[in-house]
């Protein structure tokens, strides 16, 4: 990464992006990223490095966004880099995935259900996941500079940065999050906050998906708190970024919200399958509280704008302004027709499970939809994530306050950098 250059002349906005959880999904948020780079400099708007003051992030989108506050100094070469990384991404740069690894674990845990009773120190030969994610701790030192967070936000490129997790140990949900404001550290019911520098090892806490990766330590001293996904427990997804002062916020999703299709209803006589049962635990983790929360924001905007200015100015609460964007498509059928590309081991264990790809509908295919790192499928996600972000044009150019001059933008991210678009 580049120095980092004199402090900026312009104010940061007090405008957040918060990105959502779902593994593999949220590679849809980057196809979003792309095509607001793309967009703010057909607007002639990239005179600003950074159009967000406020990152936040949970699961993998916690990394996402942490990419972006490593490169906040120049937003459009972050989302850049960030793209390259999702497009060169393949199973093996997140979890083992190779026939060796996979019945290693599928022999331990089958070991420990029929003899650990028998096993004097079975507590430490527990198995600790379904998956050995420990790839992905090298892919984020090679991916992420955090060493350069403090100075971006020293030097005024960048106003907050929040990462989620949630304690196994305490089941609290937890915000650990950097600024360089004052700021008290808030406490809500079952959720709290934590101002610390952050490191790798909040990532990896923060996308310990449940059962599928270990969860991780924090910190590396005494007291030790061990933590999984940020997603599990988070009631109210957008409070961190409105404790950090955003007045707007875009929300980028990874699943359905209110518009989109319903599955078709199960056959009655059809059991669910292990896959389908753990697909559906997973979405209402990653899913469900984040449009309700949205819901919640959108009914205070309402009746703050029944009470007069002057009432209003002697509250705390104040209007939100929310763009949201989420997939026009049901992620776990696009998976579906991805599922070949999977390495020939993680294709048998979700056979075994109960994936079918042949009946998408019955939801079995939701658990791949959040493993399959494979680039067939993370294209597709990007390409999506693109599409509909330019199909809401109208919507981004106004929620940014950008003047909209009409200069095309490509729908393929191939053909993104051609010369109508300003450098």
């Amino acid at each position: 990464m580049p120095a980092i250059p004199p402090s900026p002349k312009y104010a940061l906005p007090t405008t957040a992006l918060l990105l959502s959880g779902g593994g593999a999904r949220a590679a849809y948020q980057v196809g979003v990223l792309e095509a607001i780079s793309d967009l703010r400099r057909a607007c002639y708007a990239h005179h600003t490095p950074n159009p967000f003051g406020v990152l936040a992030g949970t699961s993998a989108g916690s990394i996402n966004a942490t990419a972006l506050a490593c490169g906040a100094d120049h937003f459009d070469l972050a989302v850049q880099r960030l793209a390259s990384h999702w497009r060169a991404l393949d199973v093996g740069s997140v979890y083992r995935a190779d026939h060796p690894s996979l019945l290693r674990t599928g022999m331990h845990w089958l070991g420990m259900l029929a003899l650990g009773w028998a096993m004097p120190s079975r507590r430490r030969m527990r198995p600790r996941s379904l998956l050995d994610n420990s790839p992905l701790r090298q892919r984020l030192q090679q991916l992420l500079p955090m060493h350069r967070i403090p100075s971006l936000l020293d030097h005024g490129y960048l106003h907050a940065l929040a990462v989620t997790a949630s304690s196994y140990t305490t089941g609290e949900h937890v915000t650990f999050f950097d600024t360089r404001v004052e700021l008290e550290p808030w406490k809500r019911s079952q959720r709290s906050s934590r101002r610390t520098t952050l490191t790798h090892e909040h990532l990896l806490a923060s996308s310990a998906i449940p059962f599928v990766f270990p969860a991780s330590p924090l910190p590396h001293h005494a007291p030790q708190e061990y933590f999984g996904d940020g997603a599990m427990r988070h009631t109210a997804p957008l409070s961190p970024v409105i404790h950090l002062g955003a007045q707007r916020v875009l929300v980028v999703g990874a699943g359905r919200m209110w518009e989109q299709p319903s599955m078709a209803p199960l056959p009655p006589a059809n059991y669910p399958s292990l896959a389908q049962m753990a697909g559906h635990a997973l979405s209402s983790i990653f899913l469900d509280t984040l449009p309700l929360d949205v819901e919640r924001a959108l009914r205070i905007n309402q009746t703050l704008s029944l009470i007069p200015p002057a009432e209003r100015a002697r509250s705390n609460l104040r209007p939100l302004e929310l763009l949201v964007i989420n997939p026009s498509d049901r992620l776990d059928r696009l998976a579906a027709a991805h599922l070949p590309a999977l390495p020939q081991g993680m294709r048998n264990l979700l056979r075994v499970l109960g994936v079918d790809s042949q009946h998408p509908e019955a939801q079995s295919t939701a658990l791949a939809s959040y493993l399959m790192f494979t680039p067939p499928y993370i294209h597709a996600l990007m390409t999506l994530g693109r599409a509909d972000t330019l199909a809401k044009r109208e919507d981004v150019v106004r929620f940014f306050g950008w003047h909209d001059r009409g200069v095309a933008v490509p729908l393929h991210h191939n053909l993104a950098r051609h010369r109508g678009l300003p450098l």
